[in-house]
């Protein structure tokens, strides 16, 4: 993996040890960036596998991070008008300039079928999932300065490859970042920095362990789709988005890359 030494990065969705966002944090700090790291507990809380303690993440944090990095976190809410842009500014001003800029966030619940969803439901995640990431996105490319070294990548789930019937809240507004990648990303790498959108595919972040969820049988129905015999661990789109962000994928511009293990839909 390409050396980070010296760059910075704000990675959001970074509050449980389970998650993609420390996964991705922990490999960026590995690497040599010093990382800011956006969390909202409150929403962890109220999810079935529950929020982790947030001092104990960040002092874990900075045990992984390479001599000289910096770790740096934040507390905000996407739900709110003002949290994009005001969670840029004060990740760029804590570190003096952001280099790059992963969009990890992502709402748990508040979901359904076409049938169940209402206009909050719809709302919420449009506004955390979709409109958070592009108005962080445009505050990014705003503080950049044209430095080398400007990468983006925000995370989708796989919609536009199999039916989501049950998370229509949920895959419209992920379907937004999908659609809308290649349009934004001409626009940025004009300005030298370069966006891509990765689908992890089902990943294990706490809601495929037995109980949580799902019973043991429905478990094993979903990995058995698993040529590998395993579900995804954040540690296998951590690796994807730290070689993005490096001076190796340079020239790997306006995808929607999925990183799944040949999961298998049509099973």
């Amino acid at each position: 993996m390409g050396s980070l030494n010296g760059r910075t990065a704000l990675v959001t969705g970074v509050s449980r040890r389970q998650g993609i966002g420390f996964a991705t944090a922990t490999r960026l700090l590995q690497a040599g960036a010093s990382v800011a790291i956006q969390h909202w507990s409150p929403h962890d809380a109220e999810q079935p596998w529950g929020a982790d303690d947030i001092v104990t993440l960040v002092a874990e944090l900075k045990a992984q991070a390479s001599e000289g990095a910096r770790v740096v976190d934040i507390s905000a809410n996407f739900a709110e008008d003002d949290a994009p842009a005001a969670l840029v500014t004060h990740a760029a001003d804590a570190l003096g300039h952001l280099d790059i800029l992963v969009c990890n966030q992502a709402v748990s619940g508040h979901d359904g079928t076409l049938l169940e969803i209402g206009v909050s439901d719809l709302e919420l995640h449009w506004r955390v999932n979709a409109r958070a990431t592009l108005l962080m996105t445009q505050s990014y490319a705003s503080q950049h300065d044209g430095r080398p070294g400007g990468r983006v990548v925000w995370l989708t789930s796989g919609q536009q490859l199999g039916p989501m019937p049950d998370e229509i809240a949920y895959a419209a507004s992920k379907a937004a970042l999908a659609g809308v990648t290649a349009s934004v990303a001409a626009d940025l790498i004009r300005r030298g920095i370069g966006l891509n959108t990765i689908n992890p595919g089902p990943v294990n972040t706490g809601y495929l362990d037995e109980g949580v969820l799902l019973d043991a049988d429905r478990l094993a129905a979903i990995r058995d789709r698993f040529p590998l015999g395993r579900f995804g661990e954040p540690d296998d789109p951590a690796r994807l988005i730290a070689w993005l962000v490096s001076d190796e994928a340079v020239w790997v511009v306006g995808q929607v890359i999925s990183t799944e293990g040949g999961f298998e839909r049509w099973r």
